[in-house]
C-alpha cells in the first residue's frame, strides 16, 4: 500500500512539473506596439484626432485575432507624433512567428450612415471648429498596416506602425475630409534616420523635405494631383515639414539608400521642387546627418 501510495505521489509530481515545464515553455514572444505620424500639408489643420477601439493581427491561416491586453479606446492627435515622435499602444504577448498584417479598428463615421456626428474620428481646424473625418468600413474593417516582422520566441520585438496623414487625408468637392489610410509597419531596432538644418531659406516660404528609396523619384511625382484621393509625391515613404529650429527630421526609416526631394511651399500651397540630394545612407539605429543649404540646391 506504501509503495502504491508513493507511486501515486510521484505520478503527480511530474504531472506538475510537466505541465510547469510545458507553461514556461511557450512558444510565445511580445510584441511592442507603437504609432507614429509623418505631416500633413493641409496649412488650417491644427490635429487629426483618431480614436483606436480595438488591435488584430493576422494569423498564417488567414484568421484576424484580437489583442485581447489592448486596452482601448485610446484616442490620439496624430499629429503630434511627427518627426520622431511616437506614441506606445501596448505590449502584447502572442504566438512566436513571421506576421505581415495588423488591422485598427477607428471609432468612426462612415459616409452614407446614420451618424455622421465627430465620434473617435474628426480633424480640427485653427479657428476651432471640427469636421468629421469619414473612414470606409473603418469601424469594421478596420484600418490595414502591412509589412514584415518576427516575433521570437521567449522574446521581444518592437514595432512602429507610420499612419502617414499626408497620404490618407482627402478633402473632396464636397468639403468632406475622408481618411484612406497608407499605414507602413517598420522594425525599431532596424530603423534609422535622416536629419540636419536647413539653411538659407527664403522669406515666407515653408520647406518640406521627401524621402525616396535610391532611384524611385520622377519628376511626374511633383505634377498636380490626378483626383481628389491622390496624394502630390505618392511614391515617398515619408517626409518632414522644418521644426521651429528650421530643422527637418526623416525617421523610422529601414536602412537602406534614399534621395531627398526639397520642395518649397507657401501657406500650404506647393510651389516648386527646389532640388535633389541623391544617395543618402540609413543605417540601423543611427541618424545620417545631411545639412541642406537651399543657395545651393
Amino acid at each position: 500500500m506504501k509503495n502504491l501510495f508513493r507511486l501515486t505521489v510521484l505520478s503527480l509530481v511530474a504531472v506538475f512539473i510537466f505541465t510547469g515545464c510545458e507553461k514556461n515553455n511557450k512558444n510565445t514572444g511580445t510584441l511592442n506596439l507603437s504609432i507614429t505620424d509623418a505631416p500633413v500639408d493641409l496649412s488650417d489643420v491644427e490635429g487629426i484626432w483618431l480614436t483606436i477601439t480595438e488591435i488584430q493581427y493576422h494569423m498564417n491561416d488567414g484568421e484576424w485575432m484580437t489583442f485581447e491586453e489592448f486596452v482601448g479606446p485610446q484616442e490620439f492627435n496624430i499629429l503630434e507624433l511627427t518627426n520622431g515622435e511616437s506614441a506606445l499602444l501596448g505590449s502584447f504577448e502572442m504566438e512566436a512567428g513571421i506576421y505581415t498584417q495588423l488591422r485598427f479598428i477607428l471609432d468612426a463615421p462612415e459616409f452614407g450612415g446614420p451618424d455622421i456626428s465627430n465620434p473617435g474620428c474628426y480633424i480640427e481646424f485653427k479657428d476651432a471648429s471640427t469636421a468629421p473625418l469619414f473612414v470606409p468600413s473603418g469601424h469594421e474593417t478596420g484600418w490595414k498596416a502591412v509589412g514584415q516582422f518576427v516575433v521570437p520566441s521567449n522574446g521581444e520585438v518592437s514595432v512602429t506602425a507610420d499612419f502617414d496623414a499626408r497620404k490618407s487625408v482627402f478633402e473632396t468637392g464636397a468639403g468632406r475630409h475622408t481618411l484612406k489610410p497608407t499605414i507602413r509597419l517598420i522594425i525599431d531596432d532596424q530603423a534609422g534616420q535622416i536629419a540636419g538644418g536647413v539653411t538659407n531659406i527664403p522669406e515666407g516660404v515653408d520647406i518640406v523635405v521627401y524621402a525616396y528609396e535610391d532611384g524611385t523619384y520622377t519628376e511626374a511625382e511633383a505634377d498636380d494631383p490626378a483626383d481628389e484621393e491622390t496624394p502630390r509625391f505618392p511614391n515617398a515613404v515619408t517626409s518632414s515639414m522644418l521644426c521651429d529650429t528650421d530643422c527637418y527630421h526623416l525617421s523610422f526609416l529601414a536602412p537602406m539608400v534614399y534621395d531627398l526631394v526639397v520642395t518649397s511651399s507657401i501657406d500650404g500651397e506647393f510651389q516648386e521642387v527646389l532640388g535633389i540630394i541623391e544617395d543618402v545612407v540609413v543605417e540601423s539605429r543611427k541618424t545620417t546627418n545631411m545639412p541642406i543649404d537651399i543657395s545651393a540646391l
